[in-house]
């Protein structure tokens, strides 16, 4: 079998970052060390973390119940009131959002103070998501879907405000924006994907058009990675999402010629090396 990779598949700039600043404050040593939500969407690494003592708070209650510690705000970012309850309890934070994350929180926090009605595009239970509507004044509006948009009635005489969720896919986010477009002439739209994930997704779907199959690598949960599958299932018949080189089924590719690889923003590179050694074996 030949092997094709993504150059961009991989940990990007705010995930690695994230991460990075995890396993700062393990080695510092102080404890105990929380991270509010899984710091990226990969159980191999929030496993790896759990192992080295830091903790992963799934909930406010949880966040409530502390008395002492260190917090890490996770790469997705949270709402506004998590950062004040943190510092109102008298707990050490350290934020590791994600720059492009935080840039957005800055977008809707102005936007909405000065009269604007928010429309996200994006799903609405993904973290990300949930902490950008924490910085909204007003309730924000979330759509990810052509149907939602068509049946979406903005407020009357309020002028729109439109972000994206960083890892949407540019495509959709684009065709969405035309039906809002129709809707409402008085808006502004502030296109927040992040250049990384428009970068994986327009490579993805061009390899994937190039080879007899495509592995995509990513944690379950990961939307950015669940995006790059639909694109590349689009393109190629023979997509496999897997999270570990553990679920390569090569039964099922030893009669393939060109196997394309990429993998979410936040897949460890060793992840990578593993899967693409054992196709090349």
């Amino acid at each position: 079998m030949q092997v094709k990779m993504a150059k961009s598949a991989g940990f990007c700039f705010g995930v690695q970052r994230a991460v990075d600043t995890v396993y700062e404050q393990v080695e510092k040593g102080v404890r105990p060390i929380y991270t509010y939500g899984p710091i990226i969407h990969n159980e191999v690494v929030v496993k790896d973390l759990e192992e080295k003592g830091v903790r992963v708070l799934n909930s406010r209650e949880e966040l409530e119940a502390l008395t002492e510690g260190t917090v890490i705000i996770r790469s997705h970012g949270v709402g506004k009131e998590i950062y004040e309850r943190i510092a109102q309890k008298g707990l050490h934070c350290v934020d590791a959002t994600c720059p492009f994350v935080k840039k957005i929180h800055r977008t809707v926090e102005k936007e909405s103070r000065a009269g604007k009605q928010i429309v996200i595009i994006g799903n609405d239970r993904h973290p990300e998501v949930e902490g950008i509507k924490g910085w909204c004044s007003t309730p924000a509006a979330v759509l990810e879907s052509p149907e939602q948009a068509r049946n979406f009635e903005p407020l009357e005489a309020v002028p729109l405000c439109i972000v994206s969720q960083t890892t949407f896919n540019y495509k959709k986010f684009q065709d969405l924006v035309e039906i809002l477009d129709k809707k409402r002439y008085d808006r502004s739209v502030v296109n927040t994907i992040c250049n990384a994930t428009e970068e994986r997704q327009t490579e993805a779907r061009r390899i994937a058009g190039e080879v007899d199959a495509m592995i995509v690598i990513g944690g379950s949960h990961s939307s950015n990675t669940q995006k790059l599958f639909e694109i590349c299932s689009k393109e190629c018949k023979n997509t496999y999402f897997i999270q570990t080189v553990e679920d390569l089924d090569l039964g099922v590719l030893r009669s393939t010629g060109l196997i394309g690889i990429t993998a979410g923003a936040s897949t460890p590179k060793k992840i990578i090396e593993e899967v693409q050694t054992r196709c090349l074996n």
